[in-house]
């Protein structure tokens, strides 16, 4: 299977599903909270936050994360590293387009926006039999997929 078929696939789903879990590190612990994708752009999910809340200070303390969506048997699992580089013009159309923004803070600049460049990305689908798993990692540049109970083929894309 080609890279941008298991991106393109992960991706698709996210758009569907942009409801999560997103996972940050607290004193060495991990720590979860419900979350959604604001935004997606070509392998980048946008966030959105307040700025007193603890998930931003353990972000800025260790900027690796993890999200994750996961509707009926099918799961998405994206990690990487945060960046708090969202330009101007994206922050303003993340909070226009997202119902649930103005209903709790009055106005786009009293939120910290960030993005997640998805460095690896898991993709489970248990509906098949045998289920279908597929691992990518940017940094490696491999493709691990098979099928679940299956050890995994790895080839270089």
């Amino acid at each position: 299977m080609e890279k941008t078929d298991i991106i393109k696939k992960a991706f698709d789903f996210l758009r569907v599903h942009n409801e999560g879990v997103l996972a940050t590190v607290s004193e060495g612990k991990p720590c979860l909270r419900a979350f959604q994708i604001m935004k997606q752009e070509e392998g980048t999910l946008y966030f959105a936050t307040a700025p007193q809340k603890e998930v931003y200070r353990q972000m800025q303390g260790n900027p690796n994360i993890e999200f994750m969506v996961l509707q009926g048997k099918v799961s998405v699992r994206c990690s990487g590293t945060v960046l708090f580089d969202v330009d101007d013009e994206t922050c303003r159309w993340i909070y226009d387009n997202n119902p649930v923004l103005p209903r709790l803070y009055t106005s786009y600049d009293k939120l910290v926006y960030f993005r997640l460049p998805v460095e690896r990305l898991e993709y489970f689908d248990l509906r098949p039999t045998p289920p279908v798993v597929l691992h990518y990692d940017i940094n490696a540049d491999i493709v691990e997929g098979g099928f679940a109970g299956e050890r995994f083929g790895i080839y270089k894309v």
